[in-house]
């Protein structure tokens, strides 16, 4: 008897030591508990940053990295972008800015880890929230549920893309810089919204990601039911009352918000940074073990990659670096001097819980205090007016309002996170020398019966019929007026409604422009209502609906529709109101020009281009063309782009995006006030402003001389007044 009871104390032994292990931490080079990330036995607390590679390009990418060392980081944080390396089915890119293996070799190089968010659902105010639109396409899918085709299609991506990672042995477990991969992004919101199948979905999701072997943990960020060992994460402004679902976890905070990105026609959005220097602090003496800034360098949305919802094509998002990689003081400085403090700290943090005291209103204290001796101490003033004197150890702290001071042996205040003692930003736009000669081109206006048009019953849906192939699509049609219509001879006009889903629409009648109308930041849907001349006979109507990107996030997103969807009506004719909205209409996808890829040397030379007294001016769907000479230097280069209206710039063929000033709304900004103690601090610049005036050329895109600069205008400006400008630091 007295054997056997000892065999089952060694078998309950036993089960107790590999529950521990799978509970306590992940068996791999790098592990976990609630205090901190172990690697290679080294107790760590990590720092990181959000460094997207598609929104810069490689030639940036090691300075991008270093400065991210050299401000104190640990780690660097991306997405995978899905549509950017699988825009069309089985036709993969992973070159030039969506070369993932080159970005990550080289944050190894500099000596970083990596934390790959594969997703491959991204949000990231990035097109189609990082699905490629084909994906939309697939029989019976449903977006980001119990949902066969989209698992399929989903794990697919997943499995090629971490077997690209286990093939160049970029895994920490193979002895590369990836520590940590995240699968989903933010779905705790949408589980709750759909019940069971939300459910079954993270709980496939999770057993799939962790049955792929990476050998390094998973996480799930804004997912309180991430299953086990899967961890889940804090993404937002605070998150130092944030607790993960397990006791055995480490508090990781995934997103912490630098800034938020810019809308056409909204503030830009502003974080100081001496709150989120606050939150920071706070959220490590509240035992987290792991921060990333998001964004630590925000970045350009190149191209169309910019989401709907009218997304900037600037993605600064008040980062640390700014969009052209430049220090962005004294936020850059100030966050710096908070690694190195938070560092100092690093052996009392790891190794013991905080005692927490509060001397004071307003105040308190924590302390850490390790077996070896290590102390570490932070004193706290959570009043958002007034300073504080706080005593600690028969010592007297000043502490700022809303602050943090940090004291890594528990005597010297060596950081307080309301104290800039960093230089403030000097960087500025300097225009450069010389004017630029244009030549311009107009559109043509296309009609129901142009020979390559698509003729079809009824108003069809944009993104069915484009495929996101391009913003545009014509909706063509023609309306025959009797001679013996009453307005003709009152001369009064009848009124065109034309009712859309967004994002903009411009209406020409007998190829001239009527009347253009745009969407707004909070609801893209759209109303065109307006008189509109028309004759007796044949009259052709030309809708040119813009599409703005397209949506990232929502319930079930991929059921949003764009484009002309009716009613479209004509009112003041002798019968009454005639509905358009049933007849036959015709559609053409794209622009003339688009199609002629004016946007680069061989297309530019295809059409005849006009200049001097000729040049259009203040036209709609007009395109312009110059050469010029890269600026001398190595700063940044941009296009200060305050005389236009909207459309796209390219240079040398390579597109650097939308452009549309976007003037914000006088009286629309906020100041830099508290809204509670607890809630974000936030700061709205630029009122009566545009929201994005200068539009990044990276260098590496640029030639020494004869670059070829192109410009579409949807709805006039004056190219005279373009300028190039280089940043200056």
């Amino acid at each position: 008897m007295g054997s056997m009871w000892k065999v089952l104390k060694i078998k309950t032994l036993v089960l107790v030591v590999l529950f521990s292990l799978a509970c306590s931490s992940v068996r791999a080079t790098v592990s976990y508990d609630d205090k901190a990330f172990i690697i290679n036995g080294k107790r760590r607390i990590l720092i990181s940053g959000s460094i997207h590679y598609p929104r810069s390009t490689p030639e940036m990418w090691p300075d991008l990295i270093q400065k991210a060392k050299d401000g104190g980081l640990d780690v660097i944080q991306t997405y995978v972008f899905w549509n950017g390396h699988e825009a069309s089915p089985g036709k993969y890119n992973f070159e030039g800015r969506f070369d993932l293996v080159k970005f990550i070799k080289l944050v190894q190089q500099a000596g970083l880890y990596v934390h790959l968010r594969i997703g491959p659902y991204v949000c990231a105010e990035w097109n189609f929230g990082g699905f490629p639109v084909w994906l939309k396409y697939v029989p019976g899918i449903e977006f980001r549920t119990d949902n066969q085709p989209f698992k399929v299609a989903m794990q697919g991506f997943v499995e090629k893309i971490v077997n690209m990672m286990k093939s160049e042995k970029l895994f920490e477990s193979q002895g590369g810089p990836i520590i940590m991969s995240q699968i989903e992004n933010e779905y705790g919101p949408v589980e709750w919204e759909i019940g069971a199948p939300g459910k079954a979905y993270t709980a496939w999701a999770a057993k799939m990601a962790v049955g792929l072997n990476t050998g390094v943990p998973w996480i799930m960020c804004k997912q309180e039911t991430a299953p086990d060992p899967i961890i889940d994460t804090c993404n937002g402004f605070y998150c130092e009352g944030f607790r993960p679902n397990k006791p055995w976890k480490p508090k990781m905070w995934t997103e912490v918000w630098t800034g938020w990105y810019t809308q056409y026609g909204g503030p830009v959005p502003r974080r100081p940074a001496e709150d989120l220097a606050f939150a920071i602090a706070r959220f490590v003496q509240n035992n987290g073990s792991f921060f990333n800034y998001y964004m630590y360098h925000g970045g350009t949305n190149f191209g169309r990659t910019a989401a709907g919802l009218f997304i900037a094509t600037s993605y600064d998002y008040d980062a640390p670096l700014d969009e052209y990689g430049l220090p962005n003081e004294p936020k850059y400085g100030h966050l710096t001097n908070l690694h190195k403090a938070i560092k100092q700290c690093e052996p009392a943090l790891v190794s013991s819980y905080p005692t927490i005291t509060w001397p004071g209103k307003n105040q308190e204290v924590h302390v850490f205090r390790s077996k070896s001796g290590a102390c570490a101490a932070f004193l706290s003033n959570y009043d958002p007016t007034y300073s504080t004197k706080l005593t600690f150890q028969n010592r007297q702290y000043e502490l700022p309002p809303w602050s943090i001071s940090i004291l890594p042996d528990c005597k010297t205040e060596v950081y307080n996170t309301a104290r800039i003692s960093s230089k403030g930003s000097t960087a500025k736009m300097v225009p450069v020398s010389g004017g630029l000669s244009w030549q311009s081109y107009s559109e043509e206006t296309p009609s129901a019966d142009d020979r390559d048009t698509l003729a079809m019953q009824g108003l069809w849906e944009q993104v069915n019929v484009t495929r996101d192939s391009s913003d545009y699509l014509w909706y063509l049609t023609q309306v025959n007026i009797a001679p013996n219509e009453g307005f003709l001879k009152s001369g009064q006009w009848p009124v065109l409604t034309a009712m859309s889903a967004g994002h903009a629409l411009h209406v020409f009648v007998n190829g001239k422009l009527s009347g253009t109308v745009y969407g707004g930041l909070d609801n893209p849907k759209l109303t065109y209502t307006g008189y509109v001349n028309l004759r007796a006979g044949v009259n052709k109507i030309s809708l040119l609906s813009v599409a703005v990107g397209l949506p990232n996030v929502g319930l079930h997103y991929e059921r949003w529709n764009a484009g002309v969807l009716g009613p479209v009506t004509l009112k003041g004719l002798n019968e009454g109101t005639r509905d358009l909205t049933k007849q036959s209409w015709s559609y053409k996808v794209g622009l003339k020009g688009e199609a002629l890829t004016l946007d680069n040397v061989t297309g530019s030379s295809s059409v005849e281009w006009v200049e001097g007294s000729l040049l259009a001016q203040k036209q709609p769907l007009t395109w312009y063309k110059t050469t010029f000479n890269a600026p001398q230097g190595n700063d940044p280069v941009a296009l200060d782009m305050i005389s236009m209206g909207k459309g796209e710039i390219w240079v040398n063929g390579e597109s650097i995006g939308r452009h549309w000033p976007g003037y914000t709304a006088k009286g629309s900004c906020g100041g830099c006030n508290y809204a509670g103690t607890f809630t974000e601090k936030k700061c709205q610049s630029g009122c009566g402003q545009p929201s994005q005036r200068w539009y990044h050329i990276p260098r590496s895109w640029l030639k020494p001389s004869g670059n070829l600069l192109v410009v579409f205008e949807e709805w006039g400006g004056d190219p005279t007044k373009i300028s190039l400008v280089t940043r200056t630091a």
